[in-house]
């Protein structure tokens, strides 16, 4: 489930770009009130920059708020499915497997000595 770094790095940036095009436009709509001349005027420049301050303040406290309950988030639902998976799981008892007992000592392997040929009236013979 672990994202890779390159993934992972594209998804903060598509999610931080998403958090700068909301706060653009909400700014514009509150703040730009006449499009007649190419700049701003001194009091939509001045609102523009108490709204986006006051957004990315909330943003940074929401962050922040977000990092210190992830792990509590994280143990409870780590949990939930913990117990989900024991409900589903039947209540077969788990049996353990005992060791093999280790080889303490090899028999040594003998040569014998090879059979001697037959001759080939013994094998003739045994044919028949």
């Amino acid at each position: 489930m672990a994202a890779e770094p390159g993934q992972q790095q594209l998804r903060n940036l598509r999610d931080f770009l998403l958090v700068y095009n909301k706060m653009t436009e909400c700014c514009f709509n509150k703040c730009v009130t006449n499009l007649n001349y190419r700049g701003l005027t001194e009091i939509e420049e001045s609102c523009i920059n108490g709204c986006a301050g006051k957004l990315i303040r909330t943003n940074h406290r929401l962050m922040a708020a977000y990092v210190q309950l992830m792990p509590a988030i994280v143990q409870k639902r780590l949990a939930e499915y913990e117990r989900r998976a024991a409900e589903v799981a039947p209540a077969a008892p788990v049996t353990e497997v005992a060791p093999a007992a280790p080889v303490t000592e090899v028999a040594p392997v003998t040569e014998t000595a090879p059979a001697a040929p037959a001759s080939s009236q013994e094998v003739a013979s045994g044919a028949e």
